[in-house]
């Protein structure tokens, strides 16, 4: 099954209070390259989300971005840091006595210190712990861009089948083309040699017989044709490959279409045969372009 380069996958989910958002961005490129954004959070764990990305695609340039933030729509629950206060209020007490005051210390002097109290911030600062959380979202944006990807391939299987009906059809038509050809150059050779023995010049005629069959040998493009059918056929079976990175593969067999669409193109004489092939080369053209976007 074919799979493209190119597709977006996403997962957002809310746990104690945080929001997380998993984005994933493809786009081709001849190599895997995995470029990954997290938070402070999870910085730690920037390797692991790479080894995950890596586990799924082959090629690509796979954009990861992850974010954190606070649930706007959760109550945020607020405490006292019974600990801070503690301290802040003894840290009162010592400094009274070091500086002989013997005002009374009040509730506003402890106010003062913005940290008193713990709200949903917090959470935050410890969501590095919720890893495992982060990974399912991850693993589900994952399965969400590979979902993509595989859709867009085989809308793009579609339109290689179709292209590869048309290129066999012209071939089917430049062999019944090629068996006249063949014919029409031997008339033409064989003229020729009558017209030159018609001058009384002496000559070899198992020599121009030879020239002959050397000739209609070199203009056969028959070997050409049949292979150029192999390659088609290995292309269509390598769509329905269900491993991933045909890509590679099918650039390959592409190459060895062009190559002998353009010996066909050297050798034939016809100038149909010609106009066809140059079609042909168009729909192979057309055919690469897609390709440069499957894994």
């Amino acid at each position: 099954m074919l799979e493209s380069m190119t597709g977006y996958g996403s997962a957002e989910a809310v746990e104690s209070g945080v929001r997380t958002l998993v984005e994933l961005r493809s786009v081709n490129n001849r190599f895997a390259e995995i470029s990954v954004k997290l938070p402070r959070q999870l910085l730690s764990y920037e390797l692991e989300v790479r080894e995950l990305i890596r586990a799924h695609f082959q090629r690509g340039k796979i954009s990861a971005y992850i974010q954190m933030q606070i649930d706007d729509e959760q109550p945020i629950a607020v405490s006292i840091n019974v600990a801070k206060v503690q301290a802040y209020k003894a840290l009162l007490e010592t400094l009274k006595r070091e500086a002989a005051i013997d005002a009374p210390l009040q509730l506003e002097h402890i106010l003062r210190f913005p940290d008193l109290f713990d709200n949903g911030t917090n959470a935050l600062d410890t969501a590095g712990h919720s890893w495992s959380f982060v990974k399912t979202l991850l693993l589900d944006a994952l399965a969400r861009l590979k979902a993509m990807r595989r859709k867009e391939g085989e809308e793009l299987s579609i339109d290689f089948r179709a292209r590869i009906a048309d290129i066999e059809e012209m071939l089917h038509s430049i062999t019944v083309l090629a068996a006249d050809n063949l014919e029409t150059v031997r008339k033409r050779l064989t003229a020729k040699v009558e017209a030159v023995a018609g001058k009384d010049i002496a000559y070899s005629r198992d020599r121009l017989e030879m020239e002959l069959v050397l000739a209609a040998d070199r203009l056969d493009i028959t070997e050409e044709l049949t292979r150029f059918a192999s390659h088609n056929k290995f292309f269509l079976e390598e769509l329905c490959n269900e491993e991933s990175g045909s890509g590679r593969k099918l650039n390959f067999l592409l190459q060895e279409q062009l190559r002998e669409a353009n010996t066909i193109a050297s050798k034939s004489q016809n100038a149909t045969i010609s106009q066809k092939i140059v079609q042909v080369k168009e729909e192979l053209e057309k055919i690469r372009e897609q390709l440069q976007n499957i894994e």
